[in-house]
């Protein structure tokens, strides 16, 4: 193992391990995550609810053990830009800034990106079947780029901020 192996394995240990707990308390937190999303203006507010909540332990599960590495990255990387969007761009950089800036998500938004495209490592799933090095690289970048439209899409679609209701 390389030292480029272990800081890949700590890497999505670590991030997997943020998301999957940001997803495990949004289910637990259902009727709550529920409102917030129609709050802020989401159409679709359940649906929100569901989309985010299976996104966001499905990347960190995935990411944990490096199983579709540079897909489950571009999912962390789509969930950040989509709450970069909705709550954080207007709020300045700093997280401690009222209504929350937007470091974080874009901390772990570039992480999502480097993991992609950078691959798992050698202590991965990914690797032990053989597909890591069809994933990252210039096809993590790519996937990364995919992530993004259907991120703006899904913005396109639901987010209307001017319709958030006081649920």
């Amino acid at each position: 193992m390389t030292s480029f192996d272990a800081a890949m394995l700590i890497l999505r240990v670590g991030v997997g391990l943020v998301i999957l707990a940001h997803g495990v308390n949004h289910a637990r937190g259902r009727e709550k995550t529920t409102n917030w999303f129609g709050g802020m203006g989401f159409r679709q507010a359940g649906l929100q609810w569901f989309f985010s909540t299976t996104v966001e332990i499905g990347v960190g599960v995935f990411l944990i053990v490096g199983l579709l590495n540079s897909l489950a990255a571009t999912g962390l990387v789509s969930v950040m830009f989509v709450a970069w969007w909705s709550v954080h761009r207007n709020n300045g950089f700093f997280i401690f800034r009222p209504g929350e800036g937007w470091e974080y998500v874009a901390t772990l938004g570039l992480t999502g990106v480097v993991m992609a495209i950078a691959g798992p490592g050698e202590i991965s799933i990914d690797n032990a079947l053989g597909i890591a090095q069809d994933l990252d690289g210039w096809v993590g970048a790519a996937l990364v780029a995919g992530g993004l439209v259907l991120a703006a899409g899904q913005l396109a679609m639901f987010f209307r901020p001017s319709e958030a209701t006081d649920t």
